[in-house]
C-alpha cells in the first residue's frame, strides 16, 4: 500500500518543471514578466505567449487546465484593451470620435498590444506555480533565498489554509440552499457569503497564529527544516530558457520594427 502511494506521487510529479527549485520559479516569473512591462507592442507579447504555450508540456498540466485557469484573465482582457482603444493618443486613420474618446489606427494597435500583454503576464504565473508544493516553497525561501524563518512559516501557514476557503464556500452554499435561502438574489448572496468567509478567515488566522506562537514557531532561534532545498543544473537550464524566450520575443519585435517602449 505504501509503495503504491509513493509510486503514484512520483507519477504525479514527473514533469520536467517539477525538478526546478521553487525559488528559481519566482526568478523565472520575474524574467518572463519584467521585459514585457517595458514594451507595448503586440509582436513581443504574442511571440512570448506562443513560446510559453510550447513549454506547457514541460509543466505537467494540460492545455485544458491552462485554458480554464486563464478564463478569468481572458474575460478581463477586453476591459484592459478598451481604455487604450478609446483614450490612447490617436494616430493614423481616425474611425470614430466622441467627446474624449477617439478610435484610430494607433489606438487599435495599442488595445491589441495591451490585451496580448495581459495574457503574456498572467501565463507564467499559471505555468510556474500551479504544481508548487507549499512545503518545498517554504524550504526554498528559507534555505536558498535566506528569508527569515518567521516570515517563511507565516507564508507556509497561509498557503496551506487557502484550500480551506473553497471548502468553506461550498459548505456555506449547501447550508443556505438546505435552508431555502440560497436560490434567489445571487448578488446579495455572494456579498453576504463573502463577508462570512472573511470572518471565518480572520478567526482561523487568529487561532493559527496563537497555536504557532504557543509551539515556538516565533522563537528567535536557528530553525531546522524537514526538506533540503538545493539548486541544480536544471535550475540553470530553466533560467537560460526563460532568458531565451524574452530575447527571442523582443528580438522579433525589433526586427519587424514594432518594438516600442512604454514611455515612448
Amino acid at each position: 500500500m505504501t509503495v503504491a502511494r509513493v509510486e503514484a506521487a512520483t507519477a504525479e510529479r514527473s514533469a520536467w518543471l517539477d525538478g526546478v527549485n521553487p525559488a528559481v520559479r519566482i526568478l523565472l516569473a520575474f524574467v518572463l514578466s519584467i521585459p514585457l512591462m517595458t514594451t507595448i507592442d503586440a509582436v513581443s507579447a504574442g511571440v512570448a505567449v506562443a513560446l510559453m504555450v510550447l513549454c506547457v508540456p514541460l509543466t505537467g498540466i494540460g492545455f485544458g487546465t491552462v485554458l480554464r485557469r486563464m478564463a478569468p484573465v481572458l474575460l478581463l482582457m477586453p476591459v484592459a484593451g478598451l481604455s487604450m482603444l478609446l483614450y490612447a493618443e490617436p494616430g493614423g486613420r481616425v474611425y470614430a470620435s466622441f467627446w474624449y474618446a477617439t478610435i484610430s489606427d494607433d489606438s487599435i494597435a495599442f488595445a491589441v498590444a495591451v490585451g496580448i500583454r495581459v495574457i503574456a503576464l498572467a501565463l507564467p504565473t499559471i505555468l510556474l506555480f500551479s504544481r508548487v508544493d507549499p512545503i518545498e516553497l517554504a524550504a526554498a525561501l528559507a534555505q536558498v533565498v535566506r528569508l527569515p524563518a518567521r516570515l517563511v512559516l507565516g507564508v507556509l501557514a497561509g498557503t496551506r489554509t487557502l484550500g480551506l476557503f473553497v471548502d468553506d464556500w461550498r459548505a456555506m452554499r449547501l447550508a443556505r440552499r438546505a435552508r431555502g435561502v440560497g436560490d434567489r438574489n445571487a448578488i446579495r448572496r455572494f456579498f453576504s457569503m463573502a463577508f462570512v468567509l472573511l470572518v471565518f478567515a480572520v478567526r482561523r488566522g487568529t487561532r493559527l497564529a496563537t497555536a504557532m506562537e504557543a509551539r515556538g514557531f516565533g522563537a528567535p532561534v536557528e530553525r531546522t527544516w524537514a526538506r533540503t532545498s538545493r539548486l541544480s543544473r536544471r535550475d540553470g537550464v530553466a533560467v537560460i530558457g526563460a532568458l531565451l524566450i524574452m530575447a527571442v520575443s523582443i528580438g522579433v519585435a525589433v526586427s519587424v520594427g514594432s518594438f516600442r517602449f512604454v514611455w515612448m
